[in-house]
């Protein structure tokens, strides 16, 4: 570095090759969660007589890799946060592809079940792992954008599975070929990580700062600096599990839950959801699933914007009070024609992207770096709860009480967040990432 060259600090730092490749290879968790949770929706339906399965067990398979998502973060987080980012960020998608691969050799549900159960566990340690690596790399005036790419590799998750679905759908054995074909993007993510250097921050938070600074040096350049609020700290669990960390968590977890239930819903079991309201039957529900993940996806594009043009408060607020009036329409209005109601489906979708997005950003801008992951994988966990019991219980609750009641109880849901964003939704734009970390901040 030569004398006349300015210090920048890595809040600051301009985008970069490096930065480019962490936040997409590292969005290939949640691209992963969005395609193994929706082509099993898509495999159900192809299954035939292959496997004998009754209401019970479709149930099953609907919330057993949820289920394991939840033991996955919870854990997968706290693991993290004391070995290190790197070593999870490879080994976690090695276990996927091999138990994808396993899901297409399976002769009964109890075996699906259980296998699925365990991409759950490994896609959920994935989560706290990825978005932990996005945030300490990314420059503040990046992350709202950055994490944005995160909610949209979900949506685009899901998209390619219904294509692939779409393109399988008759084919002998066409449902195990959906299930294994999970491994081949979990190859490719795996390429793209393999080099990708530990995170610096982390590397600060156990006391190693000068193996971080020599990291940013050879990847980000000799002018480029930590920032100087970083400190060293231990990571504990109870430090997430008391005071204003677990007000955050519990924020958190109950916006990340109220948007996470509907979408689930119309993920998981949305072939026969489509077809109930009267858009289709086979590969036309396909089609129309494809549509509505396709604008969850873009509602992620302006929301990225938004969190820095108008602020992460006012775009979450906003954006749960549209996605209940949506739902409510549909719901008292479950009869009405094709374009009522694939228009109040799309719009659920795009406002949804304000709080798809924002359940990644807040976890990632609200803790300290030493419990970083932790306190987003106790986040993700705690909206699993209540998301695998409803995608349980959701089969039977429409059977007796029929979709337009569904769908109501999904806009009770929206309103739910909305109201606990206006009590609690903090406004973190514009801070760094040691700011919005501390205890005492408060973001109003």
């Amino acid at each position: 570095m030569t004398s006349d060259e300015p210090v920048i600090d890595l809040e600051d730092l301009e985008m970069t090759p490096l930065l480019r490749r962490v936040i997409v290879f590292s969005s290939g968790g949640p691209f992963l969660e969005g395609y193994v949770l929706s082509i099993i929706g898509v495999a159900l339906g192809a299954m035939g007589t292959d496997l004998v399965l009754d209401a019970h067990w479709k149930g099953l398979l609907g919330v057993a890799a949820l289920v394991g998502l939840f033991l996955g973060a919870s854990v997968g987080g706290w693991v993290t946060d004391l070995i290190g980012r790197r070593k999870m960020f490879v080994i976690d998608l090695v276990v996927i592809a091999v138990l994808s691969v396993a899901c297409a050799l399976v002769d009964s549900p109890a075996a699906l079940v259980a296998l699925r159960f365990l991409i759950g566990v490994a896609v959920g340690a994935d989560y706290p792992i990825a978005t932990s690596m996005i945030a300490e790399f990314s420059p503040r005036k990046y992350r709202a954008a950055a994490m944005g790419i995160i909610a949209a590799a979900w949506y685009l998750g899901a998209n390619v599975a219904a294509l692939v679905g779409f393109a399988l759908i008759d084919a002998r054995w066409g449902w195990r070929w959906m299930l294994a074909s999970s491994a081949i993007p979990c190859l490719v993510i795996l390429a793209g990580r393999w080099n990708i250097p530990e995170s610096p921050r982390w590397l600060v938070s156990k006391g190693r700062g000068d193996e971080a600074q020599r990291i940013v040096h050879e990847t980000l350049g000799a002018n480029v600096r930590l920032p100087q609020d970083e400190q060293a700290a231990p990571t504990t669990v109870m430090k997430v599990l008391r005071g204003v960390y677990l007000q955050r968590v519990l924020f958190i977890g109950v916006i990340w839950l109220c948007q996470a239930i509907p979408m689930f819903a119309l993920y998981t079991y949305g072939p026969q959801i489509i077809s109930a309201v009267g858009l289709g039957e086979g590969r036309r529900v396909l089609l129309g699933e494809l549509l509505i993940g396709t604008f969850f996806m873009l509602g992620t594009l302006p929301a990225m914007y938004l969190c820095e043009k108008i602020g992460r408060r006012p775009l979450i607020i906003s954006c749960f009070a549209g996605m209940t009036a949506a739902l409510a329409l549909i719901g008292f209005l479950p009869g009405a024609g094709i374009g009522l109601i694939m228009g109040c489906f799309i719009a659920y979708a795009v406002l949804s992207g304000g709080p798809g997005n924002l359940e990644w950003l807040y976890p990632n801008e609200l803790f300290p770096t030493e419990i970083r992951a932790t306190a987003m994988g106790f986040a993700m966990a705690f909206s699993r709860i209540g998301t695998v019991v409803s995608i349980y219980v959701l089969p039977a609750f429409t059977a007796e009480h029929g979709i337009g009641m569904t769908m109501l109880a999904g806009a009770a849901i929206s309103a739910l967040g909305m109201i606990v964003s206006i009590i609690w939704a903090p406004e973190t734009r514009g801070y760094t990432l040691a700011q919005t970390g501390s205890p005492d901040f408060r973001g109003r």
